[in-house]
């Protein structure tokens, strides 16, 4: 062996040990979270360097308040359409074991395998873990189709603020009783 595999082997190893005893003995992917994150930057820095070249970088830059709450009740929408809801638990099924309804309109989810399938498992079944990518596409549709995002985001905004009614509606029916 040469120094610099010894040297490359020696980092490897120490890794490996780092991460053993970050886990404690769970089963924590960590180098499939690492794989996870590593893909969010990477889309972020690529999506970033085309609006640079074509010149779109600073359209991010005019996001008022009202977009703003456009795109957090977007976002809040489709991160729970696309974690919990039954219509998009195919794009879920590689990553989940179904386990039954949770709450209205939503499904409970085990996440399956281990490594990267875990971790993008844990990724699609959490709403909240799937706000940021949403959000972050959000973001660059405003840079690059800002009317059309903000077309989106009116219909998930309206759906976000009409399940609210339907669950206090529903909430009123139950006091009444």
């Amino acid at each position: 062996m040469t120094d610099d595999t010894s040297g490359a082997e020696s980092v490897k190893e120490t890794v490996r040990q780092e991460a053993e005893a970050y886990r404690g003995g769970s089963d924590q992917p960590l180098v499939g979270y690492a794989a996870v994150a590593s893909g969010y930057a990477a889309l972020v820095a690529a999506g970033a360097l085309v609006a640079r070249r074509s010149r779109r970088s600073g359209a991010a830059a005019s996001v008022g308040p009202w977009d703003l709450a456009l795109m957090g009740l977007t976002t809040h929408k489709l991160s729970r359409l696309l974690a919990k809801d039954p219509v998009t638990s195919p794009l879920r099924s590689f990553f989940t074991r179904f386990r039954g309804a949770s709450a209205p309109a939503e499904l409970d989810e085990e996440v399956r395998g281990e490594g990267g399938r875990k971790a993008v498992g844990e990724l699609v079944t959490c709403p909240f873990c799937l706000a940021q990518w949403v959000a972050t596409g959000y973001a660059f549709g405003l840079v690059f189709a800002p009317s059309l995002t903000r077309s989106a985001g009116a219909v998930f905004s309206a759906v976000a603020v009409s399940d609210w009614l339907q669950l206090a509606y529903v909430r009123l029916q139950k006091a009444q009783e």
